[in-house]
Order: C-alpha cells, then structure tokens, then sequence
C-alpha cells in the first residue's frame, strides 16, 4: 500500500503489534455489513483490468483486428490465469500471459480478437496461483458490504459503444 509507507518522522518506534495510528485505522479498515471491523487488510486479493480498451484508450481504427490489454496482481502469490468476457461476464476466454509472471507482481495479459464493431461490455478475472478468482462486485458485496472501499478487487466493467468510445459502467 503506497501511503502506507510515506512517513513524516518526528521519532521512529519498534512494536510487535500493529498500532492503531490515524492513516491505518481511517484507511485501511472495512465496515463490514454487520457491523464489525475488518482491519489490517494490507493484502490486496487478485485483481485485473482492462487498460486497452479503456476510456483512456478507446478503439480508432475502427472494425478489424484489436488486442484487449490488461494489468492482473495479486498479493497472495503469481497470477495463473486471466479470462476476458466480450459479454459482461456471460461467456468468458482464457487471455494469454506475456512476459515471465512473478510473484505479487503485475502480469500483462492480452487477448486477440475480431471487433466487429459492435457493442461490447469488457470484463477481466484474474486466478491467483491460490486459486482465488477474482468475484464480480455484486459478489464482493453480499461478502465485504458496500463500504469495501480500500481493497475493491471486484470485476470492473467497460462498456465499447459501435463509434469505439468506452465508459465505466456497472453490470448487476
């Protein structure tokens, strides 16, 4: 977690406990749905997104051929395995993985593809070599709650109009 280790010193203490200071209580705990907190949750489970295409990069070549790119991680080991719906999770296909995968490292993926043109709803689900399967939001909810705001692994989706424009959008 990046801000947790931005630190502005005034005198450095050692503990054997987790301390409960202003940035890791505030930041880094969960309501959960029954009331109780779920704290210390520095792990980030697996993850992935689609970075092309994105809202950033949407498509301008128009039909033909497109390479849908993404970033997956997890902070319980390497990634396995990454599945692309075309459908907003209907049906999904395995993407491949570029690059040596490491462990709680980013790992690009892709996927080959022949657009069309028409409407897509874009979605990513990242493996850990765990076996976790990174869950859809509503998933995620019916577990963590809404207020999950700090480790938000749930599937992201991006809607691809006919023009190539992309927007964030939610699938229930």
């Amino acid at each position: 977690e990046g801000n947790m280790w931005v630190k502005w010193l005034r005198r450095i203490g050692v503990y054997d406990q987790a301390v409960e200071s202003r940035e890791e209580t505030s930041k880094y705990t969960d309501l959960m749905p029954d009331g109780r907190a779920r704290k210390w949750t520095w792990v980030m489970d697996a993850k992935s997104v689609i970075t092309s295409p994105s809202p950033q990069a949407p498509i301008r070549h128009g039909k033909g051929p497109l390479v849908i790119t993404g970033l997956a991680w997890s902070g319980h080991g390497k990634i396995t395995q990454v599945d692309v719906s075309l459908d907003g999770g209907v049906n999904w296909q395995t993407a491949r993985l570029s690059g040596d995968v490491k462990s709680k490292a980013l790992t690009r993926f892709h996927l080959d593809i022949d657009w069309d043109g028409s409407e897509l709803l874009l979605q990513s689900r990242a493996v850990d070599e765990t076996g976790y399967v990174q869950p859809t939001k509503d998933a995620l909810r019916a577990i963590r709650g809404r207020n999950n705001v700090y480790h938000n692994n749930g599937i992201q989706t991006w809607w691809v109009r006919a023009d190539g424009e992309v927007e964030n959008v939610e699938v229930a």
